[in-house]
């Protein structure tokens, strides 16, 4: 099975999330494990290890990793990726979400869509980014990327 049955996000070390964050948070996880499409490429003529998999997600020295294990608790790869083609993207969607969630509370619903399919756009942005950047490590789909996405954004609020 090539998908992820388990993610751990390590956000031990930032501020406590709004609840707006900590909602986008569980619904990301809650979507991702529901369906998810997530395989490890053969590197150099040999297979990689077989999923489903585990997934810890973090910030360590300015880079994004990801520390993928097998079920059985075997490590499968990690890969660690520059946070420098993520920061505009991320900045952008954390200015139009605070918009978006400023919009719910006080606008009409047309601004309230206006707002939303500009919040999509960049959320499709950013997991474009995040696949052009995990191509040769591991393969994701666009749903799969979006949700991690998201998580990625969470790993930043307040860094």
């Amino acid at each position: 099975m090539s998908r992820i049955t388990h993610i751990v996000l390590d956000d031990a070390n930032l501020p406590p999330p709004t609840p707006e964050i900590e909602q986008e948070r569980k619904v990301a996880m809650f979507d991702l494990l529901e369906d998810n499409v997530f395989a490890l490429p053969v590197r150099e003529d040999r297979p990689a290890p077989q999923g489903p998999y585990h997934l810890g997600l973090s910030i360590r020295d300015k880079r994004l990793v990801f520390d993928v294990n097998t079920e059985n608790d075997e490590k499968a790869a990690e890969f660690h990726l520059s946070l420098g083609p993520f920061r505009q993207v991320v900045k952008d969607y954390f200015q139009i979400c605070e918009s978006y969630f400023e919009a719910v509370k006080k606008s009409a619903p047309a601004q309230i869509e206006t707002i939303d399919m500009a919040r999509r756009g960049i959320h499709n942005e950013g997991s474009r980014v995040l696949q052009e950047r995990l191509e040769g490590k591991a393969e994701i789909d666009t749903d799969t990327a979006r949700r991690l996405f998201t998580l990625i954004c969470v790993l930043h609020y307040g860094g």
